[in-house]
């Protein structure tokens, strides 16, 4: 497991779980992880991070962001 990112991790679980995910379900994504002192700041910055990478699909509704897990290489830009 050494050998695998913090946002690497957290994508994992993000598409194991299915779901879309928040920054409040990331961060208790990571609370499992071998990372578990990840906090809400990081929590967020790792889904920015992975949502400009093209793996998640941020959609804002009702003043919250949620993050969707695209499942085609063609989703991302």
């Amino acid at each position: 497991m050494a050998d695998v990112s913090r946002r690497t991790y957290l994508l994992a679980a993000i598409q194991a779980d299915g779901q879309p995910v928040t920054t409040a379900r990331a961060e208790w994504l990571l609370a499992a992880s071998p990372w578990p002192t990840a906090g809400r700041n990081t929590a967020r910055k790792d889904l920015r991070a992975l949502a400009a990478r093209g793996f998640l699909a941020p959609q804002d509704a009702s003043g919250r962001r949620t993050y969707f897990p695209t499942t085609t290489r063609e989703a991302r830009p």
